[in-house]
């Protein structure tokens, strides 16, 4: 399942009014359980009981045998538990005797909710453990999602009746904001780049960049990212990657190990709840157009093949940066040809949702590329905006930070 529309939909579920926190996690375990493209058999929630140093079943559910109701898993039997506040989710054989004779052989468990030191050593107040045939990697890229998503709405229940919107230094955080967004438009070789961000708020989470690398600027690096949260929040981790990209850059470090230390970095910086998206790709004077890249869970770039007259996705090639440290990213590579376009997008552009909740969907935003790709960079960014702009509503709860990036290669005797 796409991480970020699993994410999307926690959160949607999450929304609905639960008396209290277990209520919520309860019927989280309850849709794990029953959504097929999760590929879970069961599922159990555990709570943190600091004073008696253990941790408590509190629901379970899914097509294995029942644990005894009051059963308890004493945190200094089982070292896992320390595991989990450092990894979030492992995957593991399971030792618990009461539990193996129950049938339940290997799991995931993931940690929920704030950290609670007990004896000098910090554990998640809540653990969700599933049961899944296939036990692996990908499974535990979904549950670090959807950990993150249920650690974010617990907060935000926390804070629901006391938070106050700041409003002392928006106009100086604006201001610092803009300082860090590049010009729009940039001329490299035969390329020709234009970008634009617009915040949904006064401070958005979206962010671009160019960036200039080698002693004689002869590589053009590329960064478009997405933190995914609002205001404040998203404004000081969105400068914070933005910054540190910029910082990696200026040391020539390969585009593999540069999205290892980014996601290292967002991980054990920011929250449990935070995470963000990023493309990053790099142009350079190579006489066959080659393009390296990297894609940590940022939606698709659409790839416009002139000769072909068709249109090609740049895949992630790892996950979000932040909920699973020492995730690995692979770097891939396409060619530009004279008029390829590559669209670098944010989610703000293709979940724009018009009076009817349509969204404007990734299939407008290809049809839009395809009518003006013989148009500059500049012109086809605009046209594309204006159209999203024009089929959405300024009104609606859907709307995003809309950020694109257009690079064009440029054809024989085409000016700009």
């Amino acid at each position: 399942m796409d991480q970020k529309k699993l994410y999307r939909t926690i959160e949607t579920v999450a929304s609905e009014k639960c008396k209290s926190d277990k209520d919520l996690l309860i019927m989280i375990v309850q849709q794990i359980v029953n959504n097929d493209s999760v590929g879970v058999t069961g599922g159990r929630l555990w709570e943190l009981i600091p004073q008696q140093q253990h941790y408590k079943l509190l629901y379970q559910a899914g097509n294995v045998e029942k644990i005894d109701e009051n059963h308890v898993q004493k945190i200094s039997d089982f070292p896992y538990f320390a595991e989990v506040a450092e990894e979030r989710t492992i995957l593991a054989d399971e030792t618990d005797e009461v539990l193996i004779q129950k049938g339940i052989l290997r799991y995931s468990a993931s940690g929920v909710g704030e950290k609670i030191k007990v004896n000098g050593t910090k554990y998640y107040k809540y653990l969700i453990a599933v049961n899944s045939e296939e036990i692996n990697e990908k499974l535990r890229y979904t549950l670090n999602i959807l950990a993150t998503a249920l650690t974010s709405k617990l907060k935000e229940r926390q804070l629901a009746h006391t938070q106050k919107n700041l409003i002392d230094g928006i106009d100086k955080a604006k201001q610092i904001q803009k300082s860090i967004l590049p010009e729009h438009a940039v001329d490299f070789h035969k390329y020709d780049i234009f970008g634009v961000a617009v915040p949904a708020e006064i401070l958005g989470g979206d962010f671009f960049d160019y960036l200039s690398i080698g002693a004689h600027g002869d590589r053009l690096g590329i960064v478009v990212g997405d933190a995914a949260s609002k205001g404040f929040g998203a404004a000081a981790e969105a400068m914070y990657i933005s910054g540190a990209v910029r910082m990696a850059c200026e040391f020539e470090i390969k585009i593999s190990p540069l999205m290892y230390r980014m996601n290292m970095l967002v991980n054990k910086i920011f929250s449990d709840d935070k995470f963000a998206t990023m493309f990053y790709g790099e142009l350079s004077n190579d006489k066959k157009g080659l393009f390296l890249y990297a894609n940590a869970g940022h939606n698709p770039p659409f790839f416009y093949k002139k000769r072909k007259n068709e249109i090609i996705t740049l895949d992630p090639t790892g996950p979000l940066l932040g909920p699973a440290p020492h995730s690995k990213y692979e770097t891939d590579s396409v060619n530009f040809e004279d008029g390829d376009v590559l669209v670098i997008y944010s989610d703000g552009i293709v979940e724009a949702a018009n009076n009817k909740y349509d969204l404007y969907s990734e299939e407008r935003l290809q049809k839009a590329l395809i009518a003006n790709v013989d148009k500059s960079s500049k012109e086809i960014a605009q046209l594309i905006l204006q159209d999203v702009m024009h089929f959405s509503t300024s009104d609606s709860q859907y709307q995003d930070d809309k950020t694109l990036v257009v690079i064009k290669r440029k054809e024989k005797n085409e000016s700009v």
